[in-house]
């Protein structure tokens, strides 16, 4: 295993075919890479491009494109360096079997800068991939745009915006940072539907510490700016980080399963044994009997699906709201569960945004979505509301109710106030809406209810009325005397019930009017 250092070419020569293919140019192309540039990387504590895509694809799968493009810069002396491939792999491959497109920005290679020959190449590719309805990930480890190109590597960035952005939605876009990814640059992987980043080596953001010294006096190092410890736990830019690249490609083909090729797929299954009747009675013991006391909803969510099958987004980020795909008897489901064990799982800005953005993935590429409900409400306080929880708690509003997938949700405890509403409600089009017998649906909680009600009264009678309201309103009772909840079952039955649920649903058709799109309050 590689652990915090980066291994030889032999280490990995088990896993990577043909010697991580280590191209022999012909005669009359320019030259490729050297061995010590290739020591060089490894150096750095980190993998060649090429080492990279051999290890992710299938072996023997990759089909590369372009391997001999040049640049056409005869500015600054780079007419007499020009290397095969000009610092970008480009290619076809399979992963598991199924059908890829990528490309690997080449630090060895003019720091992996961006030129217009790359932007061409890349562009290429995606153009190819959206044609064919097949996913794209990207292998990022660029400086940026190459300086001595000017405004053809801009425009290159560009072009490649562009394509992002018609992607979206049509085939899932994956990207990987693996070393520097600055500037313009950045903006790539921030279109595309999830980033992952690799502890210590990768590093993102507008301006570099330099920059930011200058012009706003503070001191800053690139890791505290834009490390993969920031861009997990702070600003929410990545979907999660890996201790190295051999777990982090590792961890990536087991992501790739999870995805749908295209927006006109359905989600993807795998073989399982795991059935929907196995013993669950462990979600009958989970709910503590205090509604003030905290609990694990990893634990509910890992009992009721697929065992070993969750993998989490941006698991250290807003960790209010848990995010996450797992498997049904094998079929791929979006989860989204209030966490209690954070902040009572309240919903505020972080995790409004967090889980309106998953959901929209979801629905794009036909992925049911499981939603778990134990939220008090929305965040209460002047930071919250001056930074816009109003607008961005309405996302998540607009993202659950524009959503047409198969959508099941579960109220295991809370269900407070207009966060009961949001949280994939039946008023929002959930198609089934289950309550466990511990779920309180109501306004708000019983104490601030009967405060605002009964003002005035002692002690003792505040307490009675409290009570009486617990037992009256903070049931799932009233909601279910309605049809707002479908049913109230047992917690062991849950699996069992979605499982049914998700066969019944798979031929859903719901679609909303006609728009050239929403104004989605960004």
């Amino acid at each position: 295993m590689l652990g915090r250092r980066l291994m030889s070419r032999a280490a990995v020569s088990g896993r990577v075919a043909h010697g991580a293919r280590w191209v022999s140019t012909p005669a009359w192309a320019p030259p490729s890479v050297s061995e010590a540039q290739i020591e060089r990387q490894h150096k750095r504590h980190k993998l060649t491009a090429r080492e990279r895509v051999e290890l992710f694809c299938d072996p023997g799968s990759f089909r590369e494109r372009d391997q001999f493009v040049v640049h056409d810069c005869n500015d600054f002396g780079l007419e007499n360096k020009k290397t095969a491939g000009d610092g970008l792999i480009t290619g076809t491959g399979l992963v598991h079997g199924r059908p890829v497109y990528l490309f690997s920005q080449d630090f060895m290679v003019e720091g992996g800068s961006m030129s217009g020959a790359n932007a061409a190449k890349m562009c290429k590719i995606m153009d190819e991939a959206m044609k064919c309805g097949v996913p794209v990930v990207g292998l990022n480890d660029s400086g940026g745009a190459r300086i001595q190109e000017g405004i053809a590597a801009l425009g290159g960035y560009a072009d490649v915006f562009l394509r992002n952005t018609m992607a979206s939605g049509v085939i899932p876009q994956i990207s990987v940072i693996m070393g520097p990814c600055a500037g313009g640059a950045v903006y790539s992987p921030a279109i595309t539907d999830f980033t992952f980043m690799i502890d210590d080596i990768s590093y993102m953001f507008v301006t570099g510490p330099d920059v930011v010294k200058t012009v706003t006096f503070e001191e800053v190092t690139k890791e505290e700016l834009g490390g993969a410890s920031t861009h997990n736990a702070k600003s929410g830019v990545a979907a999660g980080s890996f201790e190295n690249e051999l777990v982090g490609i590792e961890q990536l083909r087991r992501f790739y399963t999870y995805m749908p090729l295209n927006n006109k797929e359905g989600p993807p299954a795998l073989p399982s044994q795991d059935s929907r009747n196995r013993d669950c009675t462990v979600l009958d013991q989970i709910i503590p009997p205090e509604t003030t006391t905290a609990y694990d909803m990893k634990e509910v969510v890992s009992a009721t699906f697929d065992q070993g099958t969750m993998f989490e987004v941006q698991p250290n980020f807003a960790k209010n709201i848990i995010c996450a795909f797992a498997r049904m008897e094998g079929r791929t489901v979006a989860i989204i569960a209030n966490q209690p064990k954070y902040n009572a799982g309240v919903l505020d800005i972080d995790a409004s945004v967090k889980a309106a953005r998953f959901v929209r993935f979801a629905d794009a590429f036909n992925i049911p979505i499981v939603t778990f409900v134990d939220v008090p409400g929305f965040q209460p306080g002047t930071s919250q509301e001056w930074r816009g929880i109003i607008r961005h708690g309405a996302k998540l509003l607009y993202a659950y109710c524009e959503a047409t997938v198969p959508k099941i949700t579960v109220i295991t405890r809370k269900a407070y106030g207009g966060a009961y509403d949001v949280m994939s409600s039946k008023h929002i089009r959930g198609d089934v809406n289950y309550a466990w017998p511990s779920a309180e649906v109501a306004v708000m909680g019983a104490k601030g209810a009967c405060e605002i009600l009964h003002r005035g009264l002692s002690p003792e009678a505040l307490q009675e009325k409290i009570d009486e309201y617990q037992s009256k309103f903070c049931t799932p009772a009233e909601a279910s005397k309605k049809g707002y909840v479908d049913a109230v079952i047992q917690p062991s039955e849950t699996r069992m019930r979605i499982a049914e649920d998700l066969d019944r649903l798979k031929n859903k058709v719901l679609e909303n009017p006609w728009k050239k799109h929403g104004n989605i309050p960004l």
